[in-house]
């Protein structure tokens, strides 16, 4: 069965700053399932969720700091109000660069699973490409970092970084297997990271076939960073192209069919 299909809020965070109420009724428009933030952009968690609960949207994730330190109670205490399960970060650039920058980076990781898991959280690493380029001793960074991080910490792939490191994104889905919940669909050049990304299925990247190489998979994530046309009409097509190939599926009775309809019969 295939995944939802939700939308991080990135790709709108622009427009989201100024007017969040009305992106987000666009986005359950087009038929997306949830929205994944990066920012509360100015509300509660409370009115971040009375929001998203009007609108029929689900908050399947959210982007924020690993729960470490002295500000690690908070965050989960912000997240958990939201009623937002799971959170997804990454190491930095320069943590990468060395093994031991490398491990030092995963105290704060492995501390923010531990704290997460005691209030029934869970948190995700997002890849870039450094994690994909750099390598220690012959061996690609991503796999010394995998074989160090706390088990309990489930993957976020983004596919477009993939593909910018030079690797298959599918091939590499398939082989961390069941680990990979979330996934973040992208499409376009695949060049690097000024690119514009284009809607998904008109890019150089096999959307299909990663996608599809997720066995696991409990969000499929559109995240476009940035677009030369209108990000709307980009979304709206992505969501098109996954659930019309049934790779992910949106809201029960909104969508492509629901808009189709409500054209022929206004």
């Amino acid at each position: 069965m295939s995944a939802p299909v939700a939308v991080q809020l990135w790709s709108v965070h622009t427009l989201a700053g100024r007017d969040l109420p009305a992106v987000l009724g666009r986005l359950a428009e087009i038929g997306f399932a949830a929205v994944e933030p990066i920012s509360l952009y100015g509300r509660s968690p409370a009115q971040f969720r009375s929001l998203t609960d009007g609108f029929g949207l689900e908050i399947c994730s959210a982007h924020a700091p690993f729960p470490a330190g002295h500000e690690g109670e908070r965050t989960l205490d912000t997240y958990e109000e939201l009623g937002v399960d799971t959170l997804a970060w990454s190491l930095e650039p320069e943590e990468l660069v060395t093994r031991d920058a490398m491990l030092r980076g995963l105290e704060r990781v492995n501390e923010g699973a531990e704290r997460a898991a005691r209030r029934g959280m869970t948190i995700a690493y997002h890849n870039h490409f450094a994690e994909l380029t750099a390598s220690y001793d012959g061996e690609l960074a991503y796999d010394a970092l995998l074989a160090a991080l706390d088990p309990a910490v489930v993957l976020e792939l983004d596919m477009y970084w993939v593909a910018v490191a030079g690797l298959d994104p599918a091939a590499l889905a398939a082989r961390l297997g069941d680990r990979v919940r979330l996934l973040h669909a992208k499409d376009g050049p695949a060049r690097g990271m000024d690119d514009h990304m284009v809607a998904l299925g008109d890019g150089t990247l096999d959307v299909d076939a990663a996608v599809l190489a997720c066995t696991a998979l409990d969000w499929c994530i559109v995240e476009l960073d940035r677009t030369s046309g209108d990000m709307f009409e980009a979304l709206e097509k992505s969501y098109d192209h996954l659930t019309g190939r049934r790779l992910a599926h949106g809201r029960a009775g909104v969508g492509q069919a629901a808009r189709t309809q409500g054209k022929e019969n206004p």
